[in-house]
This record gives structure tokens, sequence and C-alpha cells, in this order.
């Protein structure tokens, strides 16, 4: 190699890798500038296994007794941000060992015993994964309750339904807020599901194949609140099914949250004006005094992309692995980390968003008795009391509805001399149903939107949420 050569090769590194080889596998095998987030789960999975190790007389009572005081210790000094972090001890379980060693001496070193940084890290992804699981589930019970609110306030408020974004039939706003609340239901319940899984033990399985050593794998399941220990050691260290399924959960939950901040979007426009945000969730525009700009439904609405972006890097990371632990799978927790922290900010942001946006009642009355939304209650009339085939009072229905927008105005609108030129049956009655009013109070059908189903859905789901 010329002089060069060599002198392009260190500009590469750069003054961070001046050290070379040794400085750049340091770095590339450090982890700990992200994984020290997992410390109260690493010192709990080590408090259980020590107490566990002295219980079946592997290490003495007074050993696990130091270890355990030790342990406090380096939690309390990490929590006040006086804990050395060093990147030469490349993750936070070697990191926490290492000053544990500082401050019991001996004993430390037993602390490993019958254990490999495999199980090890294991177990403390479960941990903070169901951790996260558990305050997923809680922001979204949060959410729901605030959809539940404006549903109920809103239970008989008409507004356009939409299909292709044209105006279809006439619901309520208390349905479309319903419409979210099921969303979320699906949502909770597979982050419940995933935590259900997830919550067996792979501590005690060691670096693959278990140990010879006589441990008690029940009770480090029992004292981390686990349901069981995990059934087979390889797949105990290779497992990351559990941070796919919370990757899975939350990626399905962020495209619902999404979906409503594209809706607060478009609702806030000038051109609807369906809703208000205040202040707290807008800004305004550097140029234009005019502009409130919904930023927090937008920020939400790409959270998504870092969210399914995790989930897709860590099934690639995943796709290729052969049994057991591969270094590559040093790579699954800054995705989790980074999609869980997108996640709850989401669920915050929306929570407080649906709790502070104002319907505009008018508006939303205004536009649901536009472009002929109660197009298909004339057609349903004309099969109920007309006994025309539906087929036949579609195209009767179609052809008041050119007749109406010839002339500019709505169905309604209509004289009955036009009405019964299009059929001489269709009696004054028929203005009976073309009312969004009258609309939405016919639509009686489970799951339908008249307001006393959407009463009685709020009353069946504040019954499940307690």
């Amino acid at each position: 190699m010329t002089d060069a050569t060599s002198a392009g090769a260190n500009s590469m590194w750069g003054g961070r890798f001046a050290g070379g080889v040794d400085a750049i596998m340091e770095a590339i095998n450090a982890s700990i500038g992200f994984d020290k987030r997992l410390y109260a789960q690493d010192i709990a999975g080590s408090r259980a296994h020590a107490a566990m190790l002295a219980a079946q007389g592997i290490i003495t009572e007074a050993d696990q007794q130091a270890i355990d005081a030790g342990l406090a210790q380096v939690k309390a000094e990490i929590e006040a941000g006086t804990f050395q972090f060093s990147t030469a001890l490349e993750d936070i379980h070697m990191n926490v060992e290492a000053r544990l060693k500082q401050i019991i001496g001996e004993p430390a070193g037993r602390l490993h015993t019958a254990r490999s940084r495999n199980d090890q890290v294991a177990v403390d992804f479960r941990l903070w994964v169901r951790d996260q699981a558990d305050a997923a589930i809680e922001g979204i019970d949060k959410l729901m309750r605030a959809f539940l609110a404006q549903a109920e306030a809103g239970a008989d408020w008409v507004m356009p339904g939409f299909t292709h974004l044209q105006t279809a039939q006439p619901v309520t706003w208390g349905h479309h807020m319903l419409a979210y609340v099921e969303m979320l239901g699906r949502d909770k319940s597979r982050f419940q599901d995933a935590r259900k899984r997830m919550n067996e033990s792979p501590l005690g399985a060691a670096a693959l194949a278990g140990t010879s050593f006589p441990i008690d794998r029940h009770a480090t399941a029992r004292a981390l609140g686990f349901d069981r220990p995990t059934a087979n050691s390889l797949d105990s260290v290779s497992d990351r099914d559990f941070a796919l399924e919370f990757l899975g959960a939350a990626s399905i939950c962020a495209m619902h949250l999404s979906r409503f901040a594209e809706e607060l979007v478009i609702w806030s426009s000038a051109q609807f004006r369906f809703v208000k945000l205040s202040d707290a969730f807008t800004t305004g525009s550097s140029i234009m005094p005019q502009k409130k700009n919904p930023d927090a439904a937008e920020l939400i609405r790409a959270k998504l992309a870092r969210i399914l972006g995790a989930t897709v890097a860590l099934f690639t990371v995943m796709k290729g692995l052969a049994l057991t632990y591969s270094k590559d799978m040093q790579e699954d927790k800054e995705q989790v980390f980074d999609a869980a922290d997108n996640l709850m900010l989401g669920l915050a942001a929306m929570e407080g968003m649906v709790k502070d946006m104002t319907a505009n009642r008018d508006s939303l009355a205004a536009a649901a008795a536009s472009g002929f939304s109660t197009a298909t209650d004339l057609a349903d009339w004309l099969v109920r009391e007309l006994n025309l085939p539906f087929r036949d009072a579609h195209h009767v229905t179609g052809s008041l509805v050119a007749r109406a927008e010839a002339k500019g105005c709505d169905l309604p609108d209509l004289t009955l001399d036009e009405m019964q030129s299009e059929h001489p049956g269709i009696t004054p009655a028929v203005y009976d149903v073309l009312g969004v009013d009258n609309s939405v109070r016919s639509r009686v059908s489970y799951g339908g939107t008249a307001p006393d189903n959407v009463r009685a859905q709020v009353a069946r789901w504040k019954e499940i949420l307690g």
C-alpha cells in the first residue's frame, strides 16, 4: 500500500477512527449508545437471577446480598445521571457488571454464573417491549375515551359520509367518531394478544443450549412477572417475534392515527370547515397571516413512515439468520425504540387533538345535505312503498338526480309533479325520507348510523372500557 493510499484510507476513517481498525471495531460492536435504555430491565433480570442462584445453592446468600445491594446502587447512579457509560464495554450488560465489580469486588463475578449475554439481552429486551406494550395499551385506551366523548356529544349531528371522498350518504358525527373507537379497539387487542405471547422468560437458556447448573427457570420467570419460561433454549435466544409483533401492531395503530390525521387536515381546511383546532395544535405561516396550519396532524400522519420503516428493517434483519444468535440481532433495538417513541408521541398528540377539536355543526349539516346525499333513501323508498325492483328504483332515482342537477337544486327541492314525471306512483310521503335527519334516523340496522344506535354503542364501549 502506498503512503497516498494509506493516507486516503485514514482520511475516510476520519478523526473519529484515528485509532484505525481497533477504533472501527469498537464503534461497530458498541451498542451502549442506545441499549442503555434497557438498564432497568437488565438490573431487574440480574437481581432475579442472583436470587435464584442463591436459592438453588449455586452462590452464597452473602454473595447474593452483595450483588443485590450493588445493583441497587448502580440503578440509583444511572437514574441520578452520575453513571459513566463506556463504549469500550460495548453494551449495557457489561457496563453494569463492570461497575458492580468496582462496588462489591469479587462477588460480582459470580453473577454471570449459568447465563450468557444471549439470554440476558433476550430477557432485557422482552421486558422492555412488554413495558411498551403496556404503555401502548394505556395510550390507546385514553384515545378511545376521547373519541367516545366526541361520539356521545354528537350522536345526532348530521354530516356527510364519504366514499372516494365524494358525498355518499348522511351519517352522524357520533357514528364517524365511533369508527375510530372500533379501529383502536382492535389495536388494543393486538397489543394485548402480543403481550400474552411475549410473556415467557428466556432467562436461563444461556448461550443457546441451556446450562448444567441446577437453576430454577420457573422461579426467575415468576420473579420477573412472566407466565412461564420459554421451552426451547435455541428459540429462546434467537426469537425476536415479540419485537416484530409489537412493531406490526404499532404499524397498524399508526396507520389508524394517520387516517384520522388526514381527515383533520381536510376537515380543518377553509374549503371544509368541519372542525376547528386551537392554537395548541396548529401553527401560523411565516408569510401568510391568515394561515392556521394543522402541523400536529401532519406530523402524526408522517410518523407511520418511521414506524413502518422500523418494521420492515427488523424483518429484513431477521429473515436471513440461521439459529441461533448472530451479531446482526444487535440491530433490533434502535428500530423498536424509535417506533415505540413515535407511537406513544402520536397517541398522546392525537388524544390532545381529539379533545381539543370543535365540530362546526352548521358546516357539517350543510355538507350532509349537499351532493344528493339522500338519493339512496329515495331509491329505498321506491322499493319499500312502490314495490319496485331495486335496479328500477335506482334508475328512477338517477333520472331525478339528473333533473335536480340540471335545475340547480337538491332532491327535496323538486316538485311532486317533477317527481311523478319520472314515476307516477310517487306520493307526497316521499319528502319524509329526503331530509338528512330523517335519513340518519332511518339507518337502524345493527352498526348503522341512527342516533339511537350511536348512543347504544357509546354505552357499550363505556362498559367495555370501565
